[in-house]
């Protein structure tokens, strides 16, 4: 992929994912072990600086991919069993967490309202409760009214977005069964009106299962890659991670072995059932070059939700990013030993020559300019290409 010159930059997408903004560190004066958020400062700082300077007279896009709130990790509200999936607790739940980050909202507004800029909310599973109304309008509500205009959230089926021609933008999420969502069946009513929220199984297991033993050791869900962990856990820290497997599969068991074969009577169609549900195990690299191919005109596709960043260049020129997360991680693979801290993100400069209409090449990306950066806040140069 060529460089751009600055002057010949038209157009700038920034693409952010797996935030995971909770309900702050310190909870009722005690520390809230379920926060995985501790960049607020540089957040803002990022958001001022494609806002500012060289960006500041340029068109900038900003793409928040899908998990930037955290709701499975709210459990402080006094809603429980059902109710905790209810309209009126996601609200209060939502509520926290904004209280929690405002800076970050602010600067959030502040962006918005700046020339030529752009914010596109895709949502993930684990800030899926956006799918109620009242929650997206109390966003908006949260933002300068000169900058609600310029800021979309997506409620798309596919969850796919193209900010420009031959880019696809989605979460992930999509392509895992424990935590794929339907929006237009993920809300139903009781007698009286209430609204609910229908969470996939996934969401079900982080609340009931995973929650718990975070309390034990708060770093258990950031550390990848997941067969190594349990393999390294066995060796190293047995009983918890004995107790971890076992009341995982107990509840995996109960909720989809059983629950799927009273709605089916078929061991064959469970086992279907059961085969994707293991897709934390499968080749990623193997699915998202399969999801490329599956849509030609797609010649750079960017995901979040695995938290592994990574930058694929395939051999026929197709590109593939994960944003990563801005969550701290733990990686025993040798090749991401020293990954754990990083603030990562996606950047894509557009030329002035290409036109958002045009189709681009299958063999080269002529015209744009493709980076997965690591954000060191505001200095001589502010990132680095990862």
């Amino acid at each position: 992929m060529r460089f751009l010159q600055k002057d010949r930059v038209e157009k700038t997408i920034i693409v952010l994912s797996d935030l995971h903004l909770g309900a702050g560190a310190i909870v009722s004066g005690r520390r809230n072990h379920l926060e995985e958020f501790h960049y607020d400062k540089e957040l803002v700082d990022l958001f001022e600086y494609y806002s500012t300077g060289d960006y500041g007279s340029r068109e900038v896009e900003l793409i928040l991919n899908g998990d930037v709130f955290d709701f499975l990790a709210i459990p402080f509200v006094k809603y429980f069993d059902d109710e905790f999936w209810s309209e009126k607790a996601s609200l209060e739940k939502f509520k926290m967490a904004i209280n929690a980050h405002r800076e970050v909202i602010e600067a959030l507004g502040k962006f918005a309202g700046g020339k030529k800029k752009k914010i596109v909310y895709i949502i993930g599973n684990h800030d899926a409760e956006l799918v109620f109304e009242s929650l997206r309008n109390y966003f908006f509500e949260q933002l300068p009214v000169k900058s609600r205009s310029n800021v979309e959230v997506l409620l798309r089926p596919s969850g796919e977005y193209i900010p420009v021609a031959g880019v696809l933008v989605k979460h992930g999420h999509e392509y895992d069964i424990s935590n794929n969502i339907d929006f237009k069946k993920s809300i139903i009513e009781d007698e009286e009106g209430a609204k609910y929220f229908l969470p996939p199984w996934g969401s079900y297991f982080v609340t009931r299962i995973l929650n718990k033993f975070k309390e034990e050791k708060s770093e258990i869900d950031a550390v990848r890659p997941i067969k190594k962990f349990l393999i390294n856990g066995l060796i190293y820290d047995s009983l918890f991670t004995i107790r971890f497997i076992f009341s995982s599969l107990y509840y995996f068991f109960m909720i989809r072995f059983l629950y799927v074969f009273k709605q089916q009577r078929n061991f064959k169609t469970v086992w279907a059932y059961l085969r994707d549900d293991f897709f934390v195990f499968k080749d990623y690299e193997a699915i998202t070059y399969d999801i490329i191919k599956k849509n030609p005109g797609t010649n750079v596709l960017i995901m979040g939700h695995t938290h592994m960043p990574a930058h694929k260049v395939y051999p026929d020129g197709k590109v593939f990013i994960n944003t990563g997360t801005w969550v701290d991680m733990h990686y025993l693979d040798f090749e991401r030993i020293r990954d754990g801290g990083l603030l990562t993100y996606a950047q894509i400069d557009v030329s002035d020559s290409k036109n958002e209409s045009e189709e681009i090449p299958s063999e080269k990306l002529d015209g744009f300019n493709i980076s997965l950066n690591a954000w060191k806040g505001r200095n001589e140069l502010p990132f680095v290409e990862f």
